[in-house]
């Protein structure tokens, strides 16, 4: 074993904490009280390679490792969690899923401008009634011979409003249950295409997340990924990939609790000394170091999977399971390391405890993450 990085992979952790410290940190706490998206800052992280960063440098993306792209999303949530997800759904489910599965005239068409960041992506599975069910899907794609005929309503739909490319699923075969299940690309713009308001969030409130709305829309035929039936495969596929983006991501907002913690535990004097001196704050910031170091191993063990062509079904799981509760424990303990200041927006880590929650819930909940982990386990 070898626990070392590369002096690439150390390379691109430099640089993506420069670029979180020194253009993500100033505005944070304004386009989270303002649910401003980051427009600016996502497109100087298109300029840096942050968004296609596992993309063949042939179809424009920086051709890194699993590893190096979690390292850059660790860096990139210690201080804006939604600058992360925007970047995790490029990459992890947009850009991963068309290199993967999609045709030559795909790929050319779509990945070189999501790679540079000249537009984003946004993967379209969660419904109103299918959300950890992904089997049960009701919006509908029409088989019309040339093209498809989609209907039906998308929820929870990350980059929702600002997305340009749509990668939606949904059903052509009911009686086919999930083997029905395609995966169409759907482009903004495309008559009876509609996104409704972005929805008031507890956390992550710079990513904008809404609901799509398709209404007799025309897809192309030569939209389709894969073959036909192949879209709930499609779909496990790339969520078991972005669960890795999201452990990366709740790694990185409990790094950025606790080193804030850790900084303010040396400042802050109560009796006289700081309050790093006493037993009950060190015992906290032990017990969030041992589960920060041992969340990192298992995101990187899950990452070093997907990159060695392992099965990392389960690793992923195990990382998204452990890293999220991580996050939410260790943002909560760095409020209250902070006392009545943690409990303001200006220490950052009231921020960071509403967006650790939906760590816990998006790209499969806590519970479906045992369910998978169970499965492989059982085999």
């Amino acid at each position: 074993m070898d626990f070392q990085l590369t002096e690439e992979q150390l390379a691109v952790q430099a640089a993506a904490r420069d670029f979180a410290q020194n253009e993500l940190w100033a505005g944070v706490i304004e386009r989270d009280e303002h649910q401003k998206f980051p427009a600016e800052q996502i497109k100087k992280m298109g300029e840096l390679g942050f968004m296609g960063m596992m993309v063949s440098p042939e179809y424009g993306g920086g051709g890194m490792d699993t590893v190096s792209y979690v390292l850059a999303m660790e860096e990139i949530s210690k201080v804006d969690a939604s600058c992360s997800v925007i970047m995790s759904v490029n990459n992890s489910l947009v850009c991963w899923g068309l290199e993967k599965y999609g045709t030559e005239e795909q790929k050319r068409k779509y990945l070189p401008r999501l790679t540079s960041g000249e537009i984003i992506g946004a993967f379209a599975l969660s419904e109103p009634e299918a959300g950890s069910d992904a089997t049960s899907q009701r919006t509908t794609a029409e088989d019309k011979g040339d093209y498809y005929l989609l209907n039906g309503t998308k929820n929870w739909i990350t980059n929702g409003t600002t997305a340009s490319v749509y990668l939606v699923i949904a059903q052509t075969n009911p009686e086919l249950k999930h083997r029905g299940i395609n995966v169409l690309i759907v482009e903004k713009g495309m008559e009876g295409f509609q996104t409704a308001p972005k929805e008031n969030k507890l956390g992550i409130r710079g990513s904008d997340t809404c609901s799509l709305l398709f209404t007799d829309v025309k897809v192309p035929k030569e939209n389709r990924i894969g073959e036909d039936g192949f879209g709930f495969k499609f779909a496990m596929q790339v969520l078991a990939g972005g669960r890795i983006g999201i452990a990366a991501q709740a790694l990185g907002i409990a790094s950025g609790a606790y080193e804030l913690s850790l900084k303010y535990s040396k400042e802050r004097k109560a009796f006289g000394v700081p309050i790093s001196q006493h037993q009950a704050i060190q015992f906290k910031l032990a017990d969030m170091a041992t589960n920060i170091d041992a969340a990192r191993l298992l995101c990187l063990q899950s990452a070093h999977d997907k990159d060695a062509h392992q099965d990392y079904a389960k690793s992923g799981a195990m990382a998204k399971l452990f890293a999220s509760k991580v996050a939410m424990d260790t943002a909560v303990e760095a409020v209250q390391i902070h006392g009545g200041y943690g409990f303001v927006k200006e220490y950052h880590v009231e921020r960071m405890m509403r967006d650790a929650k939906i760590t816990q819930i998006y790209e499969g909940t806590s519970e479906i993450q045992k369910i998978v982990i169970s499965r492989e386990i059982l085999k």
